[in-house]
């Protein structure tokens, strides 16, 4: 990355949920930020502002990423998916989400999104994976609602209904 002027504003370019984006950020400005003000997605929620809470994790070019470490001029050219992409169309949810709404698996909701997104990329590399597998995923969130049981509850079933669903369209 070429040496960035403090004082000047830089045009950043990415892909944002399958659609080009652009805006103008300054060197510092964070990822978190400049999606919520600069985009207006504020479905990425910022929490801790350290990377402890995992309440902004998106994800950049195929892997998980929190949005509060990573500066916005670091994803030109990327690939981000927020969690406003996991719903298949408006008015309807993925299924991890209708997991989620069936195992009462959010109350505040504030570390939902963070959650999901972690989830979505971890249920796709591993289809069918253990309550212990599940956990250790997780152990990069804090959720301070529900106790991660209905969480950890959720990921199961959706993990299984999605293995259901290819072995449906086999």
């Amino acid at each position: 990355m070429p040496h960035l002027s403090a004082s000047q504003t830089y045009r950043v370019r990415f892909t944002a949920n399958g659609h080009p984006v652009e805006g103008e950020a300054e060197p510092r400005m964070l990822l978190s930020d400049f999606l919520r003000h600069v985009l207006g997605m504020t479905g990425t929620h910022v929490g801790c502002e350290h990377g402890v809470c995992g309440a902004c994790t998106i994800e950049i070019d195929g892997a998980p990423a929190r949005a509060c470490l990573t500066l916005a001029v670091q994803v030109e050219g990327s690939s981000l998916r927020t969690v406003e992409a996991l719903a298949p169309r408006p008015g309807r949810l993925s299924v991890l989400q209708e997991a989620f709404r069936r195992h009462y698996a959010l109350q505040c909701g504030f570390c939902t999104p963070g959650i999901l997104m972690s989830l979505d990329i971890f249920l796709r590399a591993t289809p069918d994976p253990t309550e212990m597998q599940v956990r250790e995923w997780l152990s990069g969130h804090l959720c301070r609602c529900t106790g991660y049981v209905p969480i950890v509850a959720a990921a199961l079933d959706a993990a299984q209904k999605l293995r259901e669903a290819l072995t449906n369209d086999v």
